[in-house]
């Protein structure tokens, strides 16, 4: 449970994000809100009876020129006239064209048209901080922001220097003012605007809901030159508590002092997930109280904070760091994705260092791998996301893990709900890194593990950040209340355990194993070179003849697979860490007897060779004998698969006296390498060995934000099995069959076995912000609604508590859960984090070769391989069923204490009801507009929760699964080659 630590506020800072309220005045009076750092303009449409319309511009040199321009920037707002509507004036003086003027709370800016006046008053600015000023505080309100304005001219004129074209911005002043630190010209002068009549046909904004101005924002502003993407809006700030959203009233979290509650602190023991607190709306709070858990309640104390990573899809780095207090050299590292970036094969886009007020704020882009492009080709992309919502907060005494289902924007942490996840772990007395090496079966938490590896995937060609791997294993993990469940993009496979007899080590070349060797786990990777060894006219007859009689002694065991021999060579200039491959007879190993097959390629050797040469681990491979055979003879040119196992080290016991920061990029690199479970693997590691009794099965579902294109029963089977669910009694299939006992696609086309959890159109239609705010949220195609709609599974998404109606829900929550038959409490399992419901975020189980080619299946290793398009993380909670708790954290879990934010159970889809596609969206926007005689608005195809649609046409293969050789692969083999032949010609001579 979570209990605030009361502090005292901190002072409002000038130049924060906020508000200013607009009240219009003539016909159509309403309250338009404007938000700081954005470009609008003012005009008059025929169509809307000659009331101004409001747009957001992204191009103030527009080849028709607007009206009246408007650029806000912290407790500035400014007004320039343009051009084509009459006589403009403020309190009553007339404007001069062309020249900016700057208003105030309290002024008022009147237009004569058509014999009759239209305008608007400065009714207030509220920023996102709690700051306020009205017209009855007007003097000296903006005294604070005389500072900022010096500094915000400075970053302006910076901008203009370095701008391509500079005399357009200086002739333009009114685009000036509205330069923003980290834009640049490049973004501020992209094309395109999005408009909204002020009066707006869903949900025009009253006094009474202000925060509905947030509708009237149809296109979100990058933040930065770098191309991050951003979907957040600033909104009024209110104070959260640190604890369980409800219906009633909890000890500790009434409504109080707001600001008290946004600088206290608050706790959890991990048993239970939170939500935020939302932004207040001027509801009653004493019978609808307004709790939950705020992002700086989260971070509080910021000033103990050691360094702070976070994983993010999108974010807005500006409003972090000033709604935060973020320390100026506090080192934090922010991962988040970007399309060109994270797709690029260049180390040069892998990170970002966006602000000279925060010289360690680092951003990082993590690389999606080559093999789910596009045809294999990085340059086409292909479908992948960087969606997980991670934060950890080092301390010296304690670590702080968050996982939430908010990205790192103001929007989604103030009228949107989120859950949120939190637990401190303390520190150790000495690191323990055999910690970030265990699996779930071997100990009792592998929190660590996970934790560390997920990390590793995101940092792992960034140098500078491979220093969090010993950070983490400096902290006590085992006390974790849930198990993380990550997803890492990729085409993933499992291997399976071999006893190996020749290991590369630190003090021989080879060895013969020992006893007693601790398996830290498998990497897949490769043999580079066969393809140039083996096709050398001199020597290709006599070599192939030697590698053919090796490979024909080799026993090969039940995975069709045989043991090679590993050789560090230290010998070759062009690269201290190679390693050799070779193959031998092993029964009667000598390195003269041997063929060398070709070598590790060079991004694996630079961290096998000085984790092997330091003794932390050992290492041996295998190799598919037929694949290597095929690759020699030139019968294809794909890949030569490696399977290297790693194993505790003579010197692993001492690796904390030892290890140092050179180290640290290897370790780092083997972490990420390691093949651990994933996706849906991951759930059923977790899940599925749980006896979960069926019959006693209550409810199973899973709320998402976004569904995915290629969602099937075939995949919702497979989602289930994971989870653990096994049908009843299975008369069709006998027990030699490879599903028998398993949830197959058959059973869930006869009884679906999960609820999905959608919002109807028209409860997005009645919510707070209608439309405008749902469709940067919400994602279901069409066509997946059609294929399912028939099936029953869909039931709407219902707020709860009451307090939360009319607010969008940002969350990805499963949960599966049984009926005590003693009258016992419930038990079951929990999911909260990051996974929509999508293959994409779970993992596409690959089909098997298909039979009408037995060519593409010949050389395809025969495990099971899972394709996942994204990175995710979330966090199961699982109460066990009654007597099979093993540990003290399993047997505190109650699945009564977790508080879903919907209401449960779910209402069925009705006859009538339809969900909130993205076609229902336009209908009922275009509807509204037509009805009241508006401009119909189109909504753009891109959201909040950018997941690119998967492919339902593409089915990928196990046999599609193979990689060519790379030529930059071609030519480090080729050179090594060339240096290992002269030394073995100078050994001879």
């Amino acid at each position: 449970m979570a209990v605030p630590l009361p502090q005292q506020p901190g002072p409002y800072t000038s130049g924060s994000l906020g508000y200013f309220h607009l009240r219009l005045v003539g016909p159509a009076p309403a309250l338009l809100l404007v938000r700081t750092d954005r470009l609008y303009s003012l005009s008059h449409s025929r169509r809307c009876g000659y009331r101004f319309r409001l747009r957001l511009l992204a191009n103030p040199h527009r080849r028709r020129a607007p009206d009246l321009l408007l650029s806000t920037y912290g407790c500035d707002l400014r007004l320039t006239h343009r051009s084509g509507i009459g006589s403009p004036s403020v309190n009553g003086r007339p404007l001069r064209a062309g020249t900016p003027t700057e208003l105030a709370v309290g002024d008022e800016v009147s237009v004569l048209r058509c014999g009759a006046r239209y305008g608007f008053i400065v009714e207030r600015f509220v920023s996102c901080g709690g700051f306020e000023v009205d017209a009855a505080s007007t003097a000296g309100s903006c005294a604070e922001g005389l500072v900022f304005r010096a500094e915000s001219l400075r970053k302006r004129l910076r901008a203009i220097s370095e701008s391509e074209d500079p005399l357009s911005l200086l002739r333009d002043c009114s685009g000036i003012g509205n330069l923003d630190v980290d834009i640049g010209p490049k973004k501020w002068r992209q094309d395109g605007a999005a408009e909204l009549c002020l009066d707006n046909p869903i949900t025009p904004a009253s006094k009474e809901n202000v925060l509905q101005g947030d509708c009237n924002f149809e296109r979100d502003k990058f933040d930065h030159d770098f191309d991050v993407v951003n979907d957040g809006d600033p909104e009024l700030f209110n104070g959260s508590k640190g604890c369980r959203d409800d219906s009633s009233e909890k000890p500790g979290c009434g409504s109080g002092n707001e600001e008290q509650y946004h600088s206290e602190g608050c706790y959890s023991d991990g048993s239970t997930f939170f939500l935020n607190r939302l932004a207040d709306t001027g509801s009653n709070t004493q019978t609808e109280p307004q709790s939950g858990v705020t992002l700086p309640q989260l971070l509080h104390p910021v000033n103990s904070l050691v360094r702070v990573f976070i994983a993010t899809f999108t974010l807005d780095i500006s409003w972090f760091l000033n709604y935060c207090k973020i320390p100026q050299h506090l080192p934090v590292t922010i991962a988040c994705h970007n399309k060109e970036r994270c797709w690029s094969a260049s180390s040069e886009n892998r990170t970002a260092a966006p602000f000279e007020s925060h010289p360690k704020l680092l951003l990082v882009f993590p690389r999606f791998p080559e093999d789910i492009a596009f045809g294999k080709d990085r340059k086409k992309q292909g479908v992948a996301c960087h969606h997980p919502k991670l934060i950890v907060l080092q301390r010296e005494d304690s670590m702080r893990v968050i996982v939430t289902s908010a990205n790192l924007v103001p929007r989604q942490w103030h009228l949107i709900t989120n859950t949120v996840w939190w637990q401190d772990f303390p520190c150790r007395t000495s690191p323990d890194y055999a910690a970030l090496f265990s699996a779930a079966k071997k100990q009792k938490s592998d929190f660590a593990a996970q934790l560390v590896s997920f990390i590793a995937s995101m940092v792992n060609e960034v140098r500078s950040q491979a220093y969090w791997i010993t950070e983490v294993a400096k902290y006590d993990f085992e006390g974790a209340g849930g198990y993380l469940i990550a997803s890492v993009p990729g085409i993933h496979a499992q291997s399976p355990y071999l006893e190996s007899n020749y290991f590369l080590s630190a003090k021989h070349n080879v060895h013969t194993k020992s006893a007693h060797r601790m398996s830290f786990g498998s990497v897949q990777t490769s043999v580079v070179g066969i393809s140039h060894r083996f096709h050398i006219p001199s020597d290709a007859g006599k070599q192939l003849r030697a590698l053919s009689a090796f490979l024909g002694k080799c026993r090969e065991n039940m995975y069709g697979t045989t043991e090679v021999i590993l050789k560090r060579n230290t010998n070759i200039p062009a690269d201290a860490n190679a390693v050799s491959v070779l193959v031998a007879d092993l029964d009667k190993f000598s390195e003269e007897d041997s063929v060398q097959l070709g070598f590790l390629p060079r991004e694996v050797a630079k961290w096998v060779a000085p984790l092997s040469d330091s003794g932390f681990f050992d290492f041996s491979g295998f190799i598919y004998p037929r694949e290597a055979l095929e690759a020699a003879f030139g019968v294809t040119n794909t890949k030569v698969q490696l399977l290297l196992y790693v194993s505790k080290g003579p010197e692993f016991s001492q690796i904390s006296r030892l290890i140092s920061n050179e180290h640290f990029p290897p370790l780092c690199s083997l972490i990420a390498s390691l093949q651990r479970c994933l996706g849906l693997w991951r759930l059923e590691e977790v899940l599925a060995n749980i006896k979960w009794p069926e019959t006693l099965e209550a409810d199973f579902i899973y709320s998402a934000s976004s569904i995915g294109t290629s969602i099937n029963p075939q995949f919702i089977a497979s989602f289930a099995s994971a989870a653990g669910k096994r049908p009843h009694q299975d008369f069709d299939s006998q027990e030699s069959d490879p599903e028998w006992g398993c949830w197959t696609a058959n059973h869930e086309l006869k009884k679906p076995s999960i609820s999905l959890l959608f919002p109807t159109i028209d409860r997005v239609k009645k919510g707070a912000c209608g439309i405008q705010l749902c469709r940067n949220l919400l994602s279901l195609p069409e066509k997946t609604w059609q294929r399912l709609r028939s099936t029953g599974i869909f039931h709407d998404a219902i707020p709860q508590p009451n307090a939360r109606i009319g607010y969008p829900m940002h969350v990805k929550v499963a949960q599966r859960r049984f009926k005590s038959c003693f009258g016992e409490h419930s038990f079951g399992w929990t999911y909260c984090g990051s996974h929509n419901f999508s293959p994409a975020a779970w993992g596409q189980p690959l089909s098997p070769p298909s039979k009408a080619n037995p060519s593409k299946a010949r050389s395809a290793p025969s495990s099971p391989m899972l394709h996942i398009c994204n990175y995710e993380l979330g966090i199961i909670l699982i109460a066990l069923p009654p007597g099979m708790s093993k540990h003290a954290s399993e047997s505190r879990h109650r699945i009564e204490d977790i508080a879903l934010p919907f209401v449960v159970p779910p209402p069925r889809y009705k006859g009538s009801d339809k969900p909130a596609t993205r076609l229902a969206m336009r209908e009922a926007v275009a509807e509204a507009c037509v009805l009241q005689g508006n401009d119909v608005v189109d909504l753009p195809d891109d959201t909040d929760e950018d997941v690119p649609d998967e492919d339902d046409e593409q089915v990928v293969e196990l046999s599609d699964c193979s990689q060519q050789e790379k030529e930059e692969e071609k030519i480090y083999a080729e050179t090594l080659w060339g240096q290992v032949d002269s030394s073995q010609s100078l050994e001879k001579d």
